[in-house]
């Protein structure tokens, strides 16, 4: 079945944020801080690691670090882009809509629940292939395995942050979705390179993502989302960047 992949994830997603609701319920506020703060944690090591296994190669038994251009020239052109269109404004908005229509406007982490946890589980590389490997041959393995990461990330997520974090199942429903929908289209656009840049810069900003978490809110992660279409755009370029 063509797109069971993207329901898998976002029932894993809601699964996973109603469990972590019921466990954050019989915590403190003190000890859901901490319990975010670790969490950030996490993310932050995770993007590091991501970002770092794509900008670093062995090469005649050497390491060799590579991928500075591309990510400097992404991350600043997309951020000028991003400010641009204020995606960060569009993403509160909705966050703002959706706290209103669930009757949620008391809850002060609402807004930030929902989109630290819709980056968290919507930027990088696995979303992407796997999407387009179940619109092409309904194949959802890829899916099936972020769907359990995501399962265990936006449940710790919702036990820290409230209700907000479930509703990142939306923005991937309509992410991988439309990928699977248009997987034909998007299929020779991803060439090898292509992923490999998207996953360096995707990892970045869950990195970014990690940071606000741990830090509280210091980066506009929405209006850096220019750059991974520019991550894309930069394998289509005749100079290798990693």
């Amino acid at each position: 079945m063509y797109g069971l992949g993207t329901v898998i994830n976002a029932a894993a997603i809601v699964a996973g944020g109603l469990i972590g609701m019921l466990f954050g319920r019989f915590i403190g506020e003190r000890h859901r801080d901490s319990l975010c703060k670790a969490c950030g944690l996490s993310v932050i090591f995770i993007g590091a690691a991501g970002a770092l296994k794509g900008m670093l190669s062995v090469v005649d038994g050497k390491v060799v670090y590579g991928g500075d251009f591309l990510m400097i020239g992404c991350l600043c052109l997309g951020a000028l882009i991003g400010e641009i269109i204020n995606i960060e404004g569009g993403f509160e908005k909705f966050g703002q809509w959706l706290k209103q229509k669930t009757h949620s406007t008391k809850d002060t982490r609402f807004i930030d629940g929902f989109v630290n946890a819709s980056f968290t589980v919507c930027i990088g590389a696995m979303a992407i292939v796997g999407s387009i490997n179940d619109g092409l041959y309904g194949d959802c393995t890829v899916l099936v395995t972020k769907a359990i990461l995501d399962f265990i990330i936006i449940m710790i997520m919702a036990a820290s942050m409230g209700k907000g974090a479930v509703f990142s199942a939306i923005p991937v429903a309509i992410l991988q979705g439309g990928v699977t929908a248009l997987s034909l289209l998007i299929k020779p656009i991803m060439t090898p390179t292509a992923l490999l840049y998207l996953s360096v810069i995707g990892n970045i900003l869950i990195f970014c993502v990690g940071i606000n978490l741990v830090f509280g809110k210091k980066i506009k992660v929405a209006n850096l989302l220019p750059s991974i279409i520019l991550a894309v755009a930069c394998a289509f370029i005749p100079i290798k960047f990693i």
